[in-house]
């Protein structure tokens, strides 16, 4: 068991769930737009919880990309607080992905903006605080375009971004908007060349007739300077908007699927891809089905898997074929005809599809459920979870409000024992595959306070609703965690509510 929660406000005796998630938090965080405001700090020790959150003393909005020229004096341990009423669309976070390691965390929000934050080194070394996280780099990774040919606007919103392997010192990451994939570059810059002999210090250049003696020139000591740059620019590859990106195992080549194909990258080659699978009918009111994600397997580079709109997944060997049309692997669940209804097509519909950590398994996300699947077992998954399933009853309105379209994420822990996913009212649930056991947690700032622990939330869908419980009547359907990432070692997980990022870590004993 690798996680266990005790109930805020309860004593330990008198709850014993299975998650003891949170106290170390970095959030609510949001990208924003305006000017730096001025920050307070409070701290507080609960019995065995710290927590260190800053708060605005002005309700103005925080100017990530000026920060970065005071980020050493704008400690932000636990969070940029912010009114709601100040959040733009823009600012809504709209991907979130730790790297290999789980030193850096990146964000993507629809206004373009990725920000990486960094391990506090520090925290390391000391148990209770090792989930301190701080503003890293913050860079405009895509602008809004306009496809002229079919007058088109192209969204600068960031759908997907995927982190490589280090290599060296620098840290390399890709990201997505609907139609363009970038290779950025991050890196450190603490010396500054100086005493050029054709130049002078200014940078403009000198006379040749009045140099008379030649200088090596020399490095000098300076501020630490986060640079990103981007390397590569994949482009007009994809004339439908591109859903999901996956590096491969090789780390010589990535894919990026959109609603009808699945392009082969290499990163040295960005003129060409090769196209795996391409499931455009010749005729288009014979379209049944879309491509909802897609995934490289993380240890073998010629299996991948792809999901799709009728809530299936192939399983596709590039061995067999240089054009995945015919899969190797087909899983689906046989429907039961007496739960079948006007909704079942879109409520089957897989939003988000990851392999585990060994290879052996899938996982996949639709509306109400998630689903583990056994590589050597097609005919059904092995594992069915259940979101939030008081929501049946609410799919007209859902269908009418749009939030039936909503597509929810999913991740593994590092053991892949544990999987996380979202819900709405901010709510998140964890399911212990072990146990069997479940949890449904708040990311909110109610919830993280000084001296609190996340308390289990419990949603009453009838008869007589208890005091610690919420009514379904009563969820906030505008309130959304759609996406969410855990630490690939530890137990500290990031989530994703609106324009908020939270992280939490396990408790400390």
């Amino acid at each position: 068991m690798l996680l266990s929660l005790p109930a805020l406000h309860l004593q330990t005796s008198e709850y014993h769930p299975l998650f003891q998630l949170p106290h170390g938090r970095l959030g609510p965080w949001c990208s924003p737009t305006g000017s730096p405001a001025p920050l307070s700090c409070e701290t507080g020790c609960g019995e065995g919880s710290w927590i260190l959150v800053y708060r605005l003393l002005v309700p103005t909005q925080v100017s990530l990309l000026s920060m970065e020229e005071d980020i050493d004096t704008r400690k932000i341990n636990n969070s940029f607080l912010r009114d709601h009423s100040y959040a733009t669309e823009a600012d809504i976070i709209s991907t979130v992905e730790f790297n290999h390691t789980g030193e850096l965390l990146a964000t993507g929000d629809k206004g373009g903006r990725v920000v990486i934050f960094q391990r506090e080194q520090e925290s390391k070394n000391q148990v209770h605080r090792r989930g301190e996280y701080n503003v890293y780099s913050t860079f405009q990774s895509h602008e809004p375009e306009f496809d002229y040919l079919k007058s088109l606007e192209i969204e600068e919103k960031i759908n997907k971004i995927r982190w490589l392997p280090q290599q060296n010192a620098a840290y390399f990451l890709l990201s997505t908007n609907d139609k363009t994939v970038k290779l950025w570059k991050v890196s450190e810059r603490d010396k500054r060349p100086e005493g050029y002999n054709l130049k002078d210090e200014e940078g403009r250049l000198r006379d040749p007739a009045t140099i008379t003696t030649l200088r090596v020139p020399v490095l000098r000591p300076m501020d630490l300077m986060v640079e990103a740059t981007p390397r590569r620019v994949f482009a007009n590859a994809h004339t439908y908007h591109i859903n999901s990106i996956s590096v491969n195992s090789d780390y010589e080549t990535y894919m990026s699927a959109d609603d009808l194909r699945i392009n082969l990258w290499n990163f040295e080659i960005t003129n060409q891809s090769f196209n795996i699978v391409d499931i455009k009918p010749a005729n288009m009111e014979e379209l049944t089905e879309v491509i909802t994600a897609a995934e490289f397997h993380p240890h073998h580079c010629n299996t991948f898997v792809y999901s799709s709109s009728k809530g299936t997944i192939r399983l596709c060997d590039m061995r067999a074929s240089a054009l995945c049309d015919r899969h190797t692997k087909f899983f689906e669940e046989p429907e039961d005809p007496s739960n079948r209804s006007f909704f079942s097509e879109i409520i089957s519909s897989i939003s988000d599809v990851k392999f585990s950590h060994s290879g052996r398994y899938i996982m996949t996300r639709d509306y109400l459920t998630v689903k583990v699947w056994d590589l050597n077992m097609e005919n059904r998954p092995i594992e069915t979870y259940q979101v939030h399933d008081y929501l049946r009853s609410k799919l007209c309105s859902l269908y009418e409000n749009d939030c039936i379209f909503d597509k929810f994420e999913c991740v593994w822990n590092g053991s892949d024992s544990v999987i996380m996913t979202g819900s709405y009212n901010n709510f998140f649930r964890m399911f212990d595959r072990n146990t069997k056991r479940d949890v449904t947690l708040e990311a909110s700032r109610e919830n993280s306070k000084p001296r609190a622990i996340l308390k289990p939330r419990k949603v009453c869908v009838g008869g007589k609703r208890r005091k610690d419980e919420i009514s379904v009547d009563s969820l906030d359907f505008s309130k959304k965690i759609l996406h969410t990432a855990w630490h690939p070692s530890e137990n500290i997980i990031a989530v994703a509510a609106t324009n908020n990022l939270y992280i939490f870590q396990d408790k400390v004993n």
